[in-house]
């Protein structure tokens, strides 16, 4: 990366445990940076233990942005994000400092990179007509948009038919409303530094093991309690511990099987980000 900070930035992706936050506070103290926060569930300012917030000590170290900004029953989705991280960016480049942006969510950075598609909502009677047919969708879209019926598989009829909702309504395939976004991308012609941090899995798993035991430790049954009554559906009450731990407070389960069943889901969340790193970070550089 060149010497100077102005349309420069570093990504710093990872699978939860990895040790991503610590990077990015060791980068920030070293090139004059600002940490901003590509996690999906750290965004709740309700949580900030059983999510690995960043804590109280780590912000006073190095700014930090996007970080416990809204309330669990807000709605917050990638192009929400996107808004946030775009503005904070600017800003950082707009005073000479560099944004580093860290976190587990592979949809933050893909939308980064690639923009979001503003596909116009499709009309109720081309959802219809499409969701109902029965036919080869897979030739229908060939003919139609044979550039994307080259990029899918024909037994694929969900993105298949969504291929040709597009395509239908907007007069545009789906892959000309990608390329849109990815024009308007926020790193479109930036400088960009991509690091995954990689750790062995079974060091991976024990780390995650052992922080989790440490949020116990450190009030995580409490934080959640303290949860409002928030509706069910709400990403919040989904975040991994809050369902075993919300368990616990209801005499639903015992404190020991919500961290067995919290730990497991951990790890399986920890593949899903693997999973995702091979799939799509394949050109990231290791840390």
């Amino acid at each position: 990366m060149g010497e100077s900070i102005s349309n420069c930035a570093v990504l710093i992706a990872g699978p939860t445990a990895s040790g991503k936050s610590a990077l990015a506070l060791r980068l920030a103290h070293q090139r004059n940076g600002v940490i901003i926060n590509a996690d999906a569930m750290q965004v709740y300012r309700d949580l900030r233990i059983i999510t690995a917030r960043p804590t109280p000590e780590d912000e006073a170290q190095a700014p930090h942005r996007i970080y416990g900004h809204i309330g669990g029953d807000e709605d917050y989705s990638v192009g929400r994000w996107l808004q946030d991280a775009r503005r904070e960016i600017a800003q950082c480049w707009s005073t000479g400092q560099l944004p580093i942006i860290c976190g587990g969510t592979g949809l933050y950075f893909m939308a980064l990179e690639q923009g979001i598609a503003e596909v116009p909502p499709i009309s109720a009677a081309t959802r219809d007509k499409w969701r109902n047919f029965d036919g080869d969708v897979f030739t229908e879209l060939s003919r139609r948009d044979p550039e994307a019926a080259a990029k899918l598989n024909p037994a694929d009829r969900q993105r298949i038919k969504r291929a040709l909702e597009v395509i239908e309504d907007t007069g545009h395939s789906l892959s000309w409303w990608q390329e849109q976004g990815r024009s308007g991308a926020v790193l479109a012609g930036a400088e960009v530094e991509r690091i995954f941090v990689e750790v062995p899995r079974d060091q991976l798993y024990a780390r995650a093991d052992q922080r989790f035991d440490a949020m116990l430790e450190a009030g995580a049954l409490e934080e959640v309690q303290q949860l409002p009554a928030y509706d069910a559906r709400q990403p919040i009450m989904k975040a991994i511990g809050v369902p075993e731990l919300r368990a616990v407070t209801a005499g639903e389960m015992s404190l020991d099987e919500a961290r067995i069943k919290a730990k497991t889901a951990t790890r399986q969340y920890i593949k899903r980000q693997l999973t995702w790193r091979r799939g799509q970070m394949k050109e990231w550089h290791h840390d």
